[in-house]
């Protein structure tokens, strides 16, 4: 399940304080886990948990729907009737969410937030099996479902939602890209969405060849060509990935694709740092928290420097670089999120919290779908514009300058008495364009207009 749903996270809301809380002076360590959705953490709490419940119990903050929306300044542009009406958002998947529909629901009442003008799944490149309690891929691929629908819900409230389902999951490698390409390609031929939002995707180094992701990524031609704007994670293991049976690590630093995509705008992580009005307490950091993940970034070493990082060689050289910007993604720092599973013995279900390069690209998803609708047509590939912007406007995209994407490999099992760790150099973040956090995070109102200025 690539860089979402295989990324490492512990289950347990009650384990988050010990999965992000870093002892000063030991290095991050990644260690093999099982495979769990991107960097959910199943709880199911009876009531959603604020900031003040998170730093008192897990010593770790965690934030609402209207903390973030404040602290990427999407207030001003809901007040301004810019909400993503009008707009769709295709967030794809595989086998989906057997009780999405109810969730996004439950979730909307809870925090105030209005249904979406429409919630439709399709499943073009064949019906998913039905949901099987007790199967854990079904079960993590239906977390990372819940995820990516109600965070691109809370950032584009008016916008609708069609959640693009896929029978196989993805892996590492091509397993599961062919279905993935079919249904994404159905979206675009029949102008089904405005923006596509993907929180999975494999190593680079996991493809047989270059060749076989050129024979994938035809789709995002197609979706350059009718202006369909494309958004990937760029992962959840820092500067690597993990291997093609699933282990962790390659002990080298590695992108993902699509990620990596010069067709695809790349998402990664940051840490927020907000009070409980959702007001920043400092500037956001590049989300590094050690056992619980860390943001995805580096050198393809598939495809070679597009046009638009032309400005930006001395960090990415030859190669393309990402992430292209990053949004809040820590564990150190997470996003609530409402599920139902049923189970072998009914339905479970609950509140539970949310991080990852999964939760960041949603997120973008959002306020990209507003900025469609503010401009009156879709934007399509926003790379070349993004990395303007950056240039010329000091408010729009907001510079990333602290922390890194290196890790600490356990290769081996933790437990030991001595385990093997094998640091793995990452990227630290600095002034200008770098390869932790991309051009750095946004400000929506402030990028809305001025994507709005660079459309005409």
């Amino acid at each position: 399940m690539g860089v979402g749903p295989r990324a490492g996270a512990i289950a347990g809301v009650a384990l988050l304080a010990t999965a992000v809380a870093m002892t000063p002076g030991r290095p991050p360590v990644i260690a093999p886990v099982p495979a769990v959705a991107g960097q959910l953490l199943p709880a199911g709490l009876a009531a959603p948990p604020d900031t003040a419940l998170c730093e008192s119990v897990l010593h770790v903050s965690c934030y609402q729907p209207a903390q973030l929306r404040r602290a990427y300044d999407l207030d001003h542009l809901l007040r301004r009737g810019l909400d993503g009406r009008g707009r769709t958002i295709a967030v794809v998947d595989a086998f989906g969410a057997p009780d999405i529909v109810a969730d996004l629901h439950h979730f909307d009442a809870a925090f105030g937030l209005p249904d979406p003008p429409s919630l439709t799944v399709v499943h073009p490149a064949g019906a998913p099996p039905a949901y099987t309690p007790g199967n854990p891929a079904m079960a993590v691929w239906a977390l990372e479902t819940t995820l990516d629908v109600e965070w691109a819900h809370v950032m584009a409230p008016g916008a609708r939602i069609l959640l693009v389902v896929t029978p196989i999951p993805e892996t590492e490698g091509v397993v599961g890209f062919p279905e993935i390409v079919s249904a994404e390609r159905y979206v675009v031929d029949h102008h089904l969405a405005d923006v596509i939002s993907q929180s999975f995707g494999a190593a680079e180094p996991t493809f047989p060849s270059p060749r076989s992701i050129a024979a994938l990524r035809s789709v995002y031609v197609a979706a350059a060509d009718r202006d369909i704007t494309v958004l990937a994670a760029t992962g959840d293991t820092g500067s690597t990935l993990r291997l093609l049976d699933g282990g962790c690590c390659f002990p080298v630093p590695v992108v993902a694709w699509p990620a990596s995509d010069p067709l695809v705008t790349a998402v990664g992580g940051t840490r927020l740092h907000l009070d409980a009005a959702g007001r920043r307490t400092g500037p956001d950091t590049v989300w590094n928290d050690g056992g619980g993940g860390a943001s995805g970034g580096g050198r393809s070493a598939v495809f070679e420097r597009p046009d638009y990082q032309d400005h930006v060689r001395s960090v990415v050289g030859s190669s393309r670089g990402v992430p292209d910007v990053s949004l809040s993604g820590a564990l150190s720092g997470a996003v609530d999120f409402w599920f139902t599973l049923p189970t072998a013995t009914g339905v479970t279900g609950g509140w539970s919290l949310a991080g990852g390069t999964s939760e960041a690209t949603p997120l973008l998803a959002g306020i990209v779908a507003i900025a469609d609708q503010a401009v009156g047509h879709r934007l399509g590939l926003l790379n070349d514009r993004l990395y303007d912007i950056a240039r010329d406007d000091d408010e729009a995209i907001v510079d990333v300058t602290t922390g890194t994407n290196a890790v600490t490999l356990c290769p081996r099992a933790c437990t030991t008495t001595a385990p093997v760790l094998l640091p793995v150099p990452g990227y630290a973040a600095t002034k200008g364009y770098d390869l932790a956090s991309g051009l750095g995070t946004v400000d929506a109102a402030e990028l809305v207009d001025a994507l709005r200025r660079a459309s005409g």
